[in-house]
C-alpha cells in the first residue's frame, strides 16, 4: 500500500473484516526470494489487527514473530489473551514468516515440484531468520506512515529472528520483547553445545513426567516392545510412514515442553490397543493412536521445520545432524527398546530432527537428498552481530522461563550478558508457551518492564 493508501505492485492490501472484538485486513507483498540477488519473487502474508472501532485510529505498530521455524502465525478468532491486551495501543502485524500459512508456503506438495534434490536445498536456504528480518523491514517501511519504527514481539524462534533484527537493522526497532526466545548468538556456541543443554533439560522434564504418570511406564514399554517385534522394526501409519520405538520418542517435542503436554500424552497412550474382540486375535496398536501420533510431530503440514530446524543454529559451520551425533555421547539413555527390556523408563526426546525421519516419516521421504545437502552446508551467513548487540540502544525486555526444554536458561542469561540495556525475567511461573497460557500476563509484564514499572530479575 502506497504511503496515501493505495495499493501497489509490491504490496496489496485487502477490506477490513471482523472477528469478535477485533477488526482485520490482509496484506500480501511481493518480496525478493533472495535480497542479496533479487530476481525471484516470493509473496509473503501478514494480517492488520486491532481492536473493533480502532481501524481509522494512528496507534502505533507491533509486528509478532512466531515460533517455529516453519510455523504460520496465529489465527485470531476473538480477542483475548495477549492479542487483546496488545490492540488496546497497537496496530498488531501478524507476520506468516516466508514459507509458512499464506507466504509462499513451503509444502510437501509445493517443494515436490523442484526437480532435484539441489534445486530444494538452494531454495529453502533462503528461509531462515536473516531473510525473515529483510521481509520485515521490507513491509515496515511501506506499511507503517513515515516509516517510523515499530516494536517486535519474538516468541521462540520468533525471539531469534527479534535477535536478528537487533543486528542488522535496528533503525527499524522502537522496542523489542522476546518471550522464550533468546539465541546462541556465539559461533562458539553451536549447535552441538545447544543440544547438549538440550538433552539435559529433556531428562528433566522426562522424570517429570512418569512422577506425574508413573502407571505410563508399563503401557510405553508395552508400545515400545510390540514396535520392535514387528516386521521391519515399526507398524505402518495412516500417512504410509513407519512408526518404530525411536520414531515413538519424539513426541517429547510437543508432549513434554508446553502447558498440558503432560496430560495430552497421557491420555494418548490410554487410547494405545485396539480392544480384542475375537479371541485369539493379535494385540494392535489402534488407529486412534497413530492417528494422534501423526497429528502430534506434524511434519506432514510443517516440512521445513524437518529441513531447516538444525539451520537455525548455524553461523559458518555445518550442523552434520548436531542432535543425532549429542544423542550417541548420552549413552543408552535414549535407547527406548533397551530401556523397556531392562524396565527403565522410556525417555522421550525433545525439539531435536533425526536423519532417519525422513526414512520413517513418509511424507519427508522425498527430501532426504536434500535435507542432507542442508545439514553438510558449511557457509551458513552470520545470523547476528555480537559487537553491535553489545552497543545496542533499543530497549528490549525478555522472558526467561526456568525449565523451558527448548530454549536453555543458561544459553539464555549468556546472550542477554551479550545484550547492552536488556532488561530480562527469569521465571519458573509459566512454561514456553506462556505468552499462549497466561492471558495477557506475560505480555503486560514485558510492557511493565519497558516502562520501568515491574521488577528486573
Amino acid at each position: 500500500m502506497e504511503k496515501d493508501g493505495r495499493s501497489s505492485k509490491e504490496h496489496k492490501v485487502g477490506s477490513w473484516y471482523s472477528v469478535p472484538e477485533l477488526s482485520l485486513r490482509d496484506h500480501r507483498f511481493s518480496v525478493p526470494l533472495n535480497y542479496k540477488s533479487p530476481g525471484s519473487v516470493i509473496s509473503v502474508f501478514a494480517r492488520e489487527v486491532v481492536g473493533a472501532g480502532n481501524e481509522e485510529k494512528p496507534l502505533p505498530y507491533l509486528l509478532y514473530l512466531q515460533g517455529g521455524p516453519g510455523f504460520e502465525s496465529p489465527r485470531p478468532q476473538e480477542a483475548s489473551g495477549w492479542l487483546k491486551k496488545a490492540c488496546e495501543e497497537y496496530r498488531v502485524v501478524l507476520l506468516d514468516q516466508r514459507g509458512t500459512g499464506l507466504s509462499t508456503p513451503l509444502t510437501v506438495s509445493s517443494l515436490s515440484q523442484f526437480s532435484s534434490a539441489l534445486q530444494q536445498a538452494d531454495y529453502v536456504q533462503h528461509f531462515r531468520a536473516d531473510n525473515i528480518i529483510n521481509d520485515a523491514e521490507f513491509i515496515r517501511v511501506r506499511l507503517v506512515p513515515n516509516e517510523e519504527p515499530w516494536t517486535v514481539l519474538g516468541q521462540s524462534f520468533g525471539g531469534f529472528c527479534g535477535v536478528t533484527y537487533l543486528s542488522f537493522a535496528p533503525k527499524g526497532l522502537k522496542h523489542v520483547l522476546l518471550t522464550g526466545g533468546l539465541p546462541p548468538v556465539d559461533n562458539e556456541c553451536t549447535a552441538d553445545a545447544v543440544y547438549r543443554a538440550g538433552y539435559k533439560s529433556v531428562l528433566l522434564q522426562n522424570q517429570k513426567y512418569y512422577e506425574r504418570f508413573p502407571q505410563d511406564k508399563e503401557i510405553i514399554h508395552e508400545v515400545v516392545l510390540h514396535l520392535a517385534e514387528s516386521d521391519g522394526m515399526g507398524v505402518p501409519l495412516p500417512s504410509g510412514g513407519l512408526l518404530t520405538p525411536w520414531g515413538l520418542q519424539l513426541l517429547g517435542l510437543s508432549g513434554l515442553g508446553t502447558s498440558g503436554g503432560f496430560e495430552r500424552l497421557h491420555y494418548m497412550f490410554e487410547k494405545a490397543w485396539d480392544p480384542v474382540l475375537v479371541p485369539g486375535t493379535k494385540k494392535q496398536l489402534s488407529y486412534t493412536f497413530k492417528r494422534e501420533f501423526e497429528n502430534s510431530i506434524a511434519f506432514d503440514t510443517n516440512p521445513l521445520y524437518a529441513m531447516m530446524h538444525e539451520m537455525i543454529y548455524c553461523q559458518g559451520a555445518a550442523s552434520r545432524w548436531s542432535a543425532h551425533r549429542i544423542r550417541d555421547e548420552t549413552g543408552d539413555i535414549f535407547n527406548a527398546v533397551k530401556a523397556a527390556k531392562e524396565g527403565r523408563p522410556v525417555f522421550f526426546t525433545g525439539e531435536m530432527v533425526f536423519p532417519w525421519m525422513f526414512d520413517e516419516i513418509g511424507v519427508l521421504r522425498p527430501f532426504k537428498e536434500a535435507a542432507h545437502m542442508l545439514a553438510e552446508k558449511k557457509d551458513w551467513p552470520p545470523l547476528y552481530d555480537t559487537q553491535r548487540l553489545r552497543q545496542n540502544q533499543v530497549p528490549v525486555a525478555a522472558a526467561v522461563y526456568y525449565e523451558d526444554m527448548y530454549v536453555n536458561v543458561h544459553i539464555s542469561q549468556d546472550t542477554a550478558a551479550q545484550i547492552a540495556g536488556i532488561r530480562l525475567w527469569i521465571t519458573n511461573e509459566f512454561r514456553h508457551s506462556g505468552i499462549r497460557d497466561s492471558g495477557s500476563r506475560v505480555f503486560d509484564y514485558l510492557m511493565g518492564m519497558l516502562k520501568g514499572k515491574n521488577p528486573v530479575f
